[in-house]
């Protein structure tokens, strides 16, 4: 991840929050608490205690930032975005709904090379389904 799609996730989910993500990312499958919470303390000299990953992990989960599935006896955590401009979607969209989407579409009637990029994306989906 370059330095600036750090920055971004760090600003939208603090440090913390950044750093359960690119954990989940590299791991790439679902993963406990106890999983994460080793895996971040690595690094660590001063390891963080588990109900505080336990805490940052559920706040992402209701973000819908991760998807919370039981496992055992907890939960398991993983990543429902694969970077900051898809986290940045999601929250422009959850914050403003419809009219963030027709912005957008404005957006991209001014960009005619946004629109032509838009336009097979929507034809490739719909071939899909």
């Amino acid at each position: 991840m370059n330095p600036s799609e750090a920055g971004k996730l760090v600003k939208a989910l603090g440090p913390l929050g950044a750093e359960l993500l690119t954990v989940l990312w590299r791991a790439d499958r679902r993963l406990t608490v106890r999983q994460v919470l080793e895996e971040v303390n690595r690094g660590r000299s001063e390891p963080l205690a588990y109900t505080t990953v336990m805490t940052v992990l559920n706040r992402l989960s209701r973000r819908n930032v991760l998807r919370r599935t039981e496992e055992g006896r907890g939960f398991a955590y993983e990543a429902m975005v694969t970077d900051a401009a898809d986290l940045a979607v999601r929250d422009v969209i959850r914050d403003h709904g419809v009219s963030a989407v027709a912005h957008f579409i404005d957006q991209c009637q001014a960009e005619p090379q946004l629109r032509s990029r838009l336009m097979k994306l929507v034809q490739a989906d719909s071939d899909n389904t």
